[in-house]
C-alpha cells in the first residue's frame, strides 16, 4: 500500500506535531490484498479515516466495530490510549 505524507512538510511545518495527514493509494486490492493495518496504539490524539473508494474494517479497543465505505468518515478519539486495526472488506 502507498503510503504519502501530505502534511506536514519540510516546506508546509507549521503544523504541530500531534497533527498530520496521510494519503493511502490508490492500491490494486487483487493484488496486494488492500489494506492490512493491525492492532497498534495511539495515544493523545484523534484519527480520521475518510474513503474515496473502497471499503474498511475498524475496531479499536473500546469495543467499537465500524465498516466505513466511501464519503463516510470514521473518528476515533485515543485520549489516555486506545488501540485500533483497519483491514480491507472482502467485498472492497
Amino acid at each position: 500500500m502507498d503510503v504519502r505524507r501530505t502534511l506536514p512538510q519540510r516546506r508546509r511545518s507549521l503544523i504541530g506535531a500531534w497533527c498530520f495527514l496521510d494519503h493511502y493509494g490508490p492500491d490494486h486490492v487483487a493484488e496486494t490484498g488492500g489494506m492490512r493495518v493491525p492492532r497498534h496504539p495511539h495515544t493523545g490524539l484523534q484519527t480520521v479515516s475518510w474513503l474515496f473508494t473502497g471499503e474498511i474494517e475498524h475496531r479499536d479497543s473500546a469495543g467499537f466495530h465500524a465498516v466505513v465505505r466511501p464519503g463516510e468518515l470514521n473518528l476515533m478519539t485515543a485520549g489516555r490510549g486506545i488501540s485500533h486495526s483497519e483491514f480491507s472488506t472482502p467485498g472492497t
